[in-house]
């Protein structure tokens, strides 16, 4: 699938972050601070600037790390939807172009990236909370 450049997924991100993301990120010389954001749950998640992931070039319309993006943005639009599952973004304007075997695929991995993601945020959760006894 071949991406549109028009942002929308950029826009407002939500953006989950493994470790993995975080340190590739870090050791391109961005210091954590500038791109991720902690909730409250211990999920890092990619910061926005102005509406926009903080990576996103608005005037090019691209992504600025697009070679070292994380594992999220990489299997987007294929998402994790609570309700339905595996599916393709609907806000994606290239979502027709997507293949049920690409889906399928793909659809595997972001299974595997969200149960990594869910057990760094359970250990972050963890040590907040032997830290504050």
């Amino acid at each position: 699938m071949r991406c549109l450049r028009c942002g929308a997924c950029c826009t407002e991100t939500e953006m989950l972050l493994s470790s993995e993301d975080i340190e590739r990120l870090e050791r391109k010389g961005y210091p954590r601070e500038f791109f991720v954001l902690f909730d409250r749950e211990g999920y890092a998640k990619l910061r926005n600037q102005h509406g926009h992931c903080v990576f996103f070039d608005v005037e090019a319309r691209r992504c600025k790390i697009y070679e070292s993006r994380p594992l999220g943005c990489r299997l987007y639009p294929v998402i994790y939807d609570e309700e339905k599952g595996i599916v393709v973004d609907e806000i994606c304007r290239a979502q027709g172009k997507f293949s049920a075997k690409l889906l399928e695929r793909k659809g595997r991995k972001v299974l595997k990236l969200l149960e990594r993601i869910d057990a760094e945020a359970e250990g972050r959760r963890n040590t907040r909370q032997s830290l504050s006894k």
